[in-house]
Formats: C-alpha cells, structure tokens, sequence
C-alpha cells in the first residue's frame, strides 16, 4: 500500500489550500481514511477522518468549520480543503488509512501560513 499526500505550499492567512491523497496497492471500501499534523516540536495532531463506505466525517476540535475533508471513489483519493487558513496551521500534514487503526501512512506535505 502506498499513499501519496500533495498539495502543500506557501500562502497567507487567510489563504486556502487543497491537499490530496492518492492511495494504491488494494481497496480501502471499507477503510478510514485521516488527515493529521504536525508542526515542529509538537506532537501529532488529529485534523480530520472520512469512513470511505458510509461518508461519515469527524473534525479535530480546531477546525471549526474551516476545513472540509472529501473523497473520490473514483480515483481512490481524499481531499482535505483548507480555508482561512492561520499561521498555526503551519504543520507538515500527513494522510493515512487503515480498518480503524491507521496502518498506512504517507509521506507528508507541508504547509505553510505566513502572517
């Protein structure tokens, strides 16, 4: 199993982002799928999760409203859409997916939010 997490970069608060993650290597029908984070020296962050068959979403207590997460079953991708983004939301920002422990990760992409 491999997931590909893109879609990072630089921009200014208030700015928005969309993240991707493509996973390969078996079907995840039945799997969840999760964004996380993590800025430099903190611990890792829940941010949000999609179970892929019945659509059902959760958001980190921070999020308020600011971010959407989505999947395409076609593509085999979820979709974390940032807006409003602020300085701490500065973090490198992971996906990963599992039956529900988080068994595969990826790489991280990160993202940066000047003031």
């Amino acid at each position: 199993v491999q997931l590909q997490a893109s879609g990072g970069g630089l921009v200014q608060a208030g700015g928005s982002l969309r993240l991707s993650c493509v996973a390969s290597g078996r079907t995840f029908d039945t799997y969840v799928w999760g964004w996380f984070r993590q800025a430099p020296g903190m611990e890792r962050e829940f941010v949000a999760q999609i179970k892929w068959n019945s659509g059902a979403i959760y958001y980190g207590d921070f999020v308020k409203g600011r971010f959407t997460i989505s999947r395409d079953n076609t593509k085999n991708t979820v979709y974390l859409h940032m807006n409003s983004l602020k300085p701490e939301d500065t973090a490198v920002y992971f996906c990963a997916v599992g039956p529900g422990d988080y068994l595969y990760w990826g790489q991280g992409t990160l993202v940066t939010v000047s003031s």
